[in-house]
Formats: structure tokens, sequence, C-alpha cells
């Protein structure tokens, strides 16, 4: 991600910095349908102090990655059993829980809608880009076949970036994961894990946009 300002928007910040979208809601600031006006704008909306929200997103941008290993192979072992495999168990376990909510809350006026299609959306997207990278990309990356991986490395950040999008329509079906009062176990179970996994989905693409992919990348002239 580009330096941090105010002038940034909402939505761009929510699906590239990690740890962005849960402070958005903490913060009441809406960056699924309302996320296209810069950070000063929704800040200001929302009673907040623009400059003190920055400084918070500042520290968040400063913590990404850094738990990460730094060594290439190890950074790939990492991605494949901290993030493939674990979107695909969580996947398995939320969307059949969106389903079940959705029937039994259906009448009730923020209950998710259509939340299970786009989680369904999103999966099958990461299931296509993360066996792709398995298979294709990360092989190539322990040959240190840089000029070979140059397309597929554009392929996948294209591919990240409609996950991003599906990221967007996530929330919009979910209402920005704000719970009811009256909420019974299994929607809070729904949102509880929805937020872990948006969020992972996020670390999960910033460390391969920033940290894995440039070091296979032609230097930009």
């Amino acid at each position: 991600m580009e330096t941090l300002s105010l002038d940034m928007t909402v939505t761009i910040v929510a699906t590239e910095l990690p740890g962005a979208a849960d402070q958005f809601r903490r913060s009441a600031i809406n960056f699924c349908c309302g996320g296209n006006v810069p950070l000063r704008e929704a800040a200001e909306r929302a009673g907040l102090s623009p400059e003190d929200l920055l400084s918070e997103l500042a520290a968040l941008q400063q913590a990404a990655g850094r738990d990460a290993p730094q060594e290439t192979e190890a950074l790939i072992e990492h991605l494949v059993s901290r993030y493939h495999d674990t979107h695909r168990q969580e996947l398995a376990f939320l969307i059949p829980l969106a389903e079940k909510v959705e029937r039994v809350h259906g009448d009730h006026p923020v209950a998710p809608s259509g939340l299970a299609r786009a989680l369904s959306a999103l999966g099958e997207e990461l299931e296509r880009h993360m066996t792709s990278e398995e298979q294709i990309v990360f092989p190539l990356m322990r040959q240190g076949h840089t000029v070979r991986i140059s397309q597929p490395l554009t392929q996948m950040r294209h591919e990240h970036e409609d996950a991003a999008r599906l990221l967007r329509d996530i929330e919009h079906a979910a209402h920005g994961m704000a719970l009811p009062a009256e909420a019974c176990g299994s929607w809070t179970a729904l949102y509880t894990g929805l937020r872990k996994f948006v969020d992972d989905v996020v670390e999960h693409m910033h460390l391969e946009d920033k940290v894995l992919f440039p070091r296979f990348e032609e230097p930009a002239m």
C-alpha cells in the first residue's frame, strides 16, 4: 500500500491494510456501500478526529506482516498452512452457517441477505487462486525462476482485486457485521467467524502483494 493519507478512500484501505476493516467496524465507519469517500470525510461523519484515525491506521501498517517468516521458503509454507488451509476449513463452516441464519432469521430487518451466496463466490475465487499458487506459482518460486513467473504473478494480483470486491459484497450482505441485541448463538458465531475470516483474507493478500511477489518481479523502471 502507498503511504497512508487522509485522501485515501475507506474502501481501498479496508481491503488492503490488515486490521483496517475491524478498526472501521469498531469506529462505525461504513466501507462497503459508503466506502468510496476519503478517510478524512469518513472520520468526520463518525465524529472522530481524522488525525487520530490516521495514526491508528499507521500503527496497523507498521505491524502488518511483522509476525510472518522472512525467508522465502518459510513464508510460502506459512501462506499455505496459515491461510490456504485455514480459509478452506473456515469456509466449510461459515457457508452452511450463513445459510442457516438467513433461513431462520430472514424476516429480521438486519438479518444477512445474500451472505451465503457471496461467501460461496469468494470461496470459488479463492480455491482457483490458491490451487494455482500451490500447483504453479509456488513451485516456480522454489526454483527461483523469476522471469517465468512474471505473467502468473500479474494474474494473481488481478485475482486479489476480484477477491477484494467480493469482500465488499460480503460486508454489504452482512450489514457491516453489526449484531442486533437479540442475536442468537448461531448468528453471533457466524459474525465472529466472519470477521476473523475477512481479516485473514486481507492479511493473506497483503503478504503476497507486498512481501512475497515483489521478490520475483522485475523492478519498476
